[in-house]
């Protein structure tokens, strides 16, 4: 197996296009057409895990956060990021980086910490936009259930928890075929009507190729007429964080001491005790300030995430409790997430979680 058929498995459960603009996702380093020994899981990247990498024969190591994060211009070894770099090419090691694109898959991140938690009734808290596009196009009537059943089959259609879905309506498509045309019905010079159906159908935007390719594959036209448009309807099972309710209500400060042995976290720091029980619950994976407002519209009693500075603390106003439980420890099952779905689809080669402790942060 090659690494770009791993690429492909990785993507059907967080597709790269939906991680954030910021973000430096995919394959950092390495070719595609590498044929994999090996893969390592880890939360980062570091000089020890690339060596755990090649004691353990893995020549992919599957990244939560990308180690090049911004450009790099010289490569001699004067910080971390440049000596990992350097190691993982001299030792013909690939590095895959899948960050955000997982924060926003409806399996990711934030979901696997509400597993941590046992919350029900899940939802993501900030759907993304932008991310639904519509396909419009004209078929001959005789052929359009046909086509509108192909595109079913490449991904268009699905709705929520609903799929074929579509509307049609029938009209009368003209054209007029050149000299140098080649048409599948009509004659040359002549303006022939043809009985037609409009399809509109949905998609996800990371299915935009392979659905293009499936309408011209299976359309009889030369010329196919179609329309994309990108909608700004808001995609509910992809975007940051999640929410949901815990099966019975739980006292504050006993809330918080569960969270805090759950996550193994050295502190939980949290903002000011409203004195009543907590259902509802609001969670975001790593550095989540600016989904406060977002938590406190969706109802949360509580939201938990990390890398919280003072005057944020300051935003729960009252209406919530923030709590701070650290980068790393909210984002620790996310590789256990990885290999267990890895684990399920490849068999012919061993996938390895890491068993580095990369957090940078230390308690006393």
């Amino acid at each position: 197996m090659q690494i770009k058929e791993v690429i492909q498995h990785l993507e059907t459960l967080a597709p790269i296009t939906y991680a954030e603009d910021f973000d430096n996702v995919g394959l950092l380093v390495g070719s595609r057409e590498t044929v994999v020994t090996g893969v390592l899981v880890t939360l980062d990247t570091l000089e020890n895990i690339v060596d755990e990498a090649i004691e353990n024969d893995c020549n992919l190591i599957i990244s939560f956060h990308p180690i090049v994060f911004k450009g790099l211009k010289k490569f001699n070894g004067s910080n971390y990021v440049e000596r990992v770099v350097m190691k993982a090419i001299k030792n013909d090691i690939a590095i895959f980086a899948i960050h955000t694109a997982l924060d926003n898959a409806i399996h990711g991140v934030n979901n696997m910490i509400c597993e941590q938690l046992g919350l029900l009734n899940r939802k993501i808290l900030i759907p993304q936009s932008g991310n639904i596009k519509k396909l419009v196009t004209f078929a001959p009537t005789t052929e359009a259930e046909a086509l509108r059943n192909k595109l079913f089959e490449a991904g268009a259609g699905s709705i929520g928890n609903y799929d074929n879905c579509s509307f049609s309506s029938e009209g009368t498509g003209t054209f007029r075929a050149s000299d140098t045309a080649n048409p599948s019905i009509g004659e040359i010079g002549k303006t022939h009507r043809e009985k037609e159906t409009q399809i509109q159908i949905t998609y996800p935007k990371h299915c935009e190729g392979k659905i293009l390719k499936t309408l011209f594959e299976n359309h009889s036209y030369e010329e196919v007429a179609y329309e994309i448009t990108t909608l700004e309807n808001k995609n509910q099972n992809i975007g940051m964080g999640m929410i949901g309710e815990l099966p019975n209500p739980v006292e504050e400060l006993d809330f918080l001491k569960h969270i805090k042995n759950i996550f193994k976290t050295g502190c939980v720091r949290h903002s000011a005790l409203l004195n009543k029980p907590i259902k509802k619950v609001a969670v975001l994976g790593g550095s989540g300030s600016f989904a406060i407002a977002n938590a406190h519209r969706a109802g949360a009693d509580i939201f938990i995430t990390s890398d919280l500075k003072y005057h944020q603390f300051y935003e729960a106003e009252g209406r919530l409790i923030l709590a701070d439980i650290g980068h790393y420890e909210s984002e620790q099952y996310t590789k256990n997430l990885i290999v267990s779905y890895l684990r399920k689809k490849i068999s012919n080669f061993a996938i390895i979680l890491s068993d580095k402790n990369t957090n940078p942060i230390q308690y006393i």
